[in-house]
Formats: structure tokens, sequence, C-alpha cells
């Protein structure tokens, strides 16, 4: 059985910048905004690299071999990791949970998604919820463009996470880098987009939709990491909700792993080493099918790992 590695896909985006680069991308320009690490979403869906299945795309081998995914449920496969590289701004926004979307966006999943910040610049912020203290006031502030009063701000530094739940008004902000771990799912509802245009025209925004699905009050989703020591590698367990577990894994050495239960994507965020003597490095994505057995991670590396139990 193959260890997959996949080719990601990038995405140019008007608030992108050139920053994956620095993960040894040739990417396709200055305003590269988002690396689909591994996806199966038809909007963007990774070519597997080696072995086997080189040549198709995940979301044949979802189709095709379920195996490799211990037979998991569903017609789509369940995550999409991505690497975010925000130079200005994204648009404030939200998305809707998988009843709102089934509904309204063609039997689509909902979005829920967290954020593990790789790297931000000085007083960097970003937005997580409102300050609107229920529904009726929340959507007289979007309607009446309250921004400034509406929008709730928090400092960020590396190495912080965030869920994001549906209903979450949220927005990673300029000078930030993020690993995002996410339901497969491409639905964004832009609330505000400063204005700004694209192609000399606004872009989109969908008022009525935000207003169905931001949840008012607003309620910080806490999450408590909890840290292990292995010896070769310090795991921090970050959450575990219905759709992903995630953590990050510092390996210093050598870590031997047989997690039988369920596959397991990884991406590699720092250094390089080995994965069961194949080496890696910054910037690669890869799964661990169901079912492999013991594997071997080496070197000095830091990985997040995430998996559906």
């Amino acid at each position: 059985m193959d260890i997959i590695f996949l080719n990601p896909v990038f995405k140019q985006m008007i608030w992108g910048g050139s920053k994956l680069r620095d993960f040894g991308y040739d990417i396709p320009g200055d305003n590269t905004g988002e690396c689909w690490a591994i996806s199966a979403h038809p909007n963007g869906d990774c070519i597997v690299k080696n072995g086997e299945y080189a040549g198709k795309s995940l979301s044949e081998l979802w189709d095709s071999h379920r195996e490799l995914f211990g037979n998991l449920e569903g017609d789509r496969f369940p995550l999409l990791i991505k690497i975010i590289d925000a130079k200005d701004d994204l648009s404030i926004q939200v998305h809707p949970d998988d009843s709102y979307a089934r509904v309204n966006e063609n039997g689509s999943l909902g979005k829920t998604e967290c954020w593990y910040i790789l790297d931000c610049e000085e007083n960097t912020t970003i937005v997580i919820g409102h300050n609107a203290k229920d529904s009726d006031e929340l959507a007289d502030m979007i309607k009446n463009a309250r921004w400034k009063e509406f929008i709730r701000e928090i400092p960020v530094k590396k190495g912080d996470f965030f869920q994001i739940n549906p209903g979450c008004l949220h927005a990673i902000k300029g000078g930030t880098v993020i690993l995002e771990t996410q339901q497969n799912s491409d639905i964004t509802y832009r609330v505000y987009d400063y204005d700004r245009l694209q192609d000399g025209k606004p872009r989109q925004l969908h008022v009525k939709q935000s207003i169905d699905v931001i949840k008012a009050p607003f309620t910080p989703e806490m999450t408590e990491p909890v840290v292990s020591d292995l010896g070769g590698c310090k795991i921090t367990h970050f959450i575990s909700c219905d759709y992903y577990s995630v953590e990050k894994l510092e390996v210093n050495g050598e870590v031997t792993f047989d997690m039988e239960d369920y596959f397991q994507n990884y991406s590699i965020l720092e250094g390089e080493g080995k994965v069961n003597g194949t080496p890696v490095k910054k910037g690669d994505h890869f799964i661990i099918p169901y079912g492999f057995g013991e594997y071997t991670l080496s070197g000095n590396m830091m990985l997040i790992r995430s998996y559906v139990e």
C-alpha cells in the first residue's frame, strides 16, 4: 500500500500574495491566495503524484477505491486542506451549516473550518464574531453599514488556533498565512468587502443569506489544546468536532504510529525529514490510507495532521 502524495491546486485571489513560494511552490502569480493542498472538490481536485494511483484525482480515488478511506460513507471526500496567504484583507464573511446549504446551495455541504496561524505580521488582527446583541440589531448593523460597531477584531500571533463554526462572522486580515482544515465545501457568503472593485466592479455580496445564517449574539468557541510528548515527537491536539480532528506534530528525531482506525491527512509546514524512509519537506502533503499499519516519521519538521473519526 502506497502513501498517497498529492499535487496542490493554486488559486489567484484579489487579496493574494507571493508567500506560497516560501513552501517551494511554483505559483501562477504574485496574487496567489490559496493552495488547495488536499482537495477532492470539483473547483480544485488534487492529482496523485506517485505509486499505483499516479495521475488519478483524489475524487476518483474516493469514488473508486473507498477502501483507502475505510469505506467511509458520504458522496464526497469529507475534508479540504488549504494554505492561505492573505496579502490584503479577505472579505467579512460567514458560512452556512449543512442543513442551510443543502436547501439553498444545490445540496452542498455547509462549512465548518479551523485555522492554524503559520505566520503573521506584527500587530495583525483577525475578525471573529460581531457585537450585535440580537438578530434584529445584527440586520440593522449590516443594512446600514455600521461596520465599525458591528465587526469584532482580535489580535493574532503565530501558532494560534481558531475553530470557525457555521454562523460565525470571520475574516483573515492582511499579513497572515494560515493552514485551514475545513469541510469539503466552497460556499462562502460575503457580508462586506470594503467597497473594493475587481475588474472595475464590486464583488458580489450575500446580504440576505448572511443575515439568515449569522448567529446572534456571538459566543466565542473555546478550544483547549492537549499536549503529549512521545519522545521524538510532541503532539498538540487542537480539536475534535463532528467533522474532523486536527493536531500539530513537532518531530525532532523519530516516531512510529500505528493508527488503523482511520485515514490521515498530513501537511508539512516547516522543516524536512522522512516518512517510512521517503524524503519529505516543507510544502509536501500526503494521505496515510486506512489500514496502512505502522509508519515512521523522522527528521526535524512540523506537520498538521487531520482525520475523520
